[in-house]
């Protein structure tokens, strides 16, 4: 099996799979959280809420970029992320690259819309963890 670089396009259309699917992700743990935690009006409630639904996605994301290298959407679009020496993730980066993701979603979107400036159109959480996306090729 050998890697090639992903384009900029499959990346952007695996990305809106991936948000079909982690939409699925959230409405099953939002429904569990509902049945535990009925009392949605408590102060507590929200931030508890929010983050609960980002350390569920961050479990999602890690497990999968440290099993294998590719969520669900990224064995549709044969995608791979790996280090950048071609590696398979740790624990550590896939949490690093999980939390940065997060933090340019929270910027209006500058982690994402990063790609679109840089020379080899990688993420900006990608350039700043060590990783990279590849297309896998047979």
């Amino acid at each position: 099996m050998t890697f090639s670089s992903s384009g900029f396009w499959r990346r952007f259309i695996c990305l809106l799979y991936e948000a079909l699917i982690l939409l699925a992700v959230i409405f099953i743990a939002s429904f569990l959280f509902h049945l535990i935690l009925r009392d949605t009006s408590a102060a507590y409630f929200q931030p508890l809420y929010r983050s609960y639904l980002l350390i569920v996605m961050g479990y999602y994301f890690v497990w999968f970029w440290t099993h294998g290298g590719q969520t669900l959407a990224m064995q549709t679009w044969k995608i791979r992320v790996v280090t950048n020496d071609g590696q398979k993730l740790s624990s550590r980066i896939a949490i690093i690259r999980y939390l940065l993701a997060v933090t340019g979603i929270l910027c209006f979107g500058i982690g994402f819309l990063w790609a679109l400036i840089d020379r080899e159109h990688q993420y900006l959480h990608d350039r700043l963890a060590g990783t990279r996306l590849v297309k896998i090729t047979t």
